[in-house]
């Protein structure tokens, strides 16, 4: 299908083709453009012929340029297609928690591997079909980011609520004889696919290394909106515990085998079990930082750094509020505790969840409408929220009040701050 090209980088090839918006793109060395990642992997290529249309008449373009060089089109869409949706029914899909006046946007379940090689979105691979497989290992796509949760194929099945859940080892296998290096996670259930069944899964990932570079132990989210949904609860302290316990026996087995730590229990489980976060050095890469993996450890670090080499008696006196969630709060504490700047009052914030409920604890989830009701009465000078909270690039909450409105009814100003430790820092100082 040719795709509408809707601008032309200036002084790029495709303007030196004098290629115009609303021209469309048809094929490119003889072969159809089904999304972005072909159209990234022909136009990779030193030699290439296009094919344009026109007010209904096709052109030829052949050139020559370097190897990767764009050519500077873009198209109306980031994928040149639709995104593929979720034919899931997972028993702890978190979608199908949501509040009754969620926005619809919130409910649109993508499952698209093509987002998580763009973008690092976890996906199933349960509506990618042999075709489909077979161009991933053709395009190179890799690093892919893939929901496991077990490698008890028929349990997965069950937990996926489809039977082409069951089809993943081989889809695994087939990755890794292609040479795609993918990252796993683990969506632990109490009693369902953790204890043994979560050792079988990690053993048999590790060995699919180095395909399988890493796998993350994430535990259910679940909100107070569950009517008529699977019986799911959080976990208790002990079995958080027993979650980390098991982790450290395979990352010192996987540690001295292939010199990564490999399995990496999410901050969550440390918070609930009480136990500190492991030191910098334990999370490498940082490989799954977007999944709550290091995310406090992280920010410590980074805030460590920025705080000794900052000018800490040029920072803007004034009386701060901190806004977390409530799982975090008396790490936050901490932290403020430990980093203080001179003539800067910093008081940590902790807010419960009442949209989707007090069982969701994380600060990224809390809404304008939480910030209103757990600010009310308070004074500061100004309050600090990650941006996390806001749709990206734009400031708007999940509940759909935007960031002047909650400002105007808390009647303190706001400031955004990144997920950086200097970006805290920054802002901590009115930088």
């Amino acid at each position: 299908m040719p795709h509408t090209i809707i601008a032309v980088e200036p002084g790029s090839i495709a303007e030196q083709l004098e290629l115009r918006a609303g021209d469309r793109l048809v094929s490119i060395n003889g072969r159809q453009v089904i999304d972005w990642i072909d159209y990234q992997a022909f136009t990779s290529e030193e030699s290439i012929t296009l094919v344009v249309e026109r007010d209904g008449e096709e052109t030829e373009y052949s050139l020559e340029k370097d190897d990767w060089e764009p050519l500077g089109l873009t198209f109306d869409s980031q994928l040149m297609s639709g995104v593929r949706e979720c034919v899931n029914k997972c028993i702890f899909c978190f979608v199908d928690q949501l509040p009754a006046c969620a926005r619809e946007s919130l409910r649109v379940k993508d499952d698209d591997w093509r987002l998580s090689l763009m973008m690092g979105n976890f996906v199933t691979l349960t509506n990618v079909s042999e075709s489909e497989l077979r161009r991933i290992v053709e395009r190179h796509a890799s690093p892919l980011y893939i929901s496991v949760h077990t490698t008890d194929m028929k349990l997965r099945a069950y937990m996926l609520g489809t039977e082409r859940g069951a089809l993943l080892m081989k889809q695994l296998n087939r990755l890794k004889e292609g040479d795609i290096q993918f990252h796993a996670q683990a969506v632990l259930c109490p009693g369902i696919n953790d204890g043994p069944q979560m050792e079988k899964t990690i053993a048999d990932l590790a060995a699919l290394y180095p395909a399988c570079q890493s796998l993350a132990l994430v535990p259910v989210g679940l909100t107070d909106h569950r009517e008529g949904l699977c019986g799911l609860r959080k976990y208790t302290r002990d079995e958080a515990r027993a979650v980390l316990d098991a982790a450290e026996k395979w990352q010192k087995k996987l540690l001295k085998k292939y010199g990564t730590n490999f399995v990496f229990p999410a901050d969550e489980f440390y918070l609930a079990a009480k136990r500190p976060v492991p030191p910098d050095e334990f999370y490498e890469d940082y490989a799954q930082i977007e999944n709550g993996i290091g995310m406090m450890r992280l920010l410590e670090t980074e805030l460590e750094e920025a705080w000794e080499e900052a000018d800490l008696e040029s920072a803007r006196p004034g009386r701060l509020i901190v806004v977390t969630g409530v799982s975090v709060a008396p790490f936050m504490k901490s932290l403020m505790k430990r980093f203080r700047i001179p003539g800067v009052e910093v008081e940590v914030v902790p807010i419960e969840n009442g949209f989707f409920g007090p069982s969701v604890t994380v600060t990224g989830l809390l809404t304008g409408s939480d910030l209103i009701r757990g600010l009310a009465g308070r004074s500061a000078d100004r309050v600090l929220i990650t941006e996390c909270m806001l749709r990206d690039q734009e400031d708007v909450f999940l509940d759909d009040m935007t960031l002047d409105e909650v400002q105007e009814k808390v009647g303190i100003p706001f400031v955004k701050v990144g997920r950086r430790g200097d970006e805290l820092l920054d802002a901590m100082m009115g930088v």
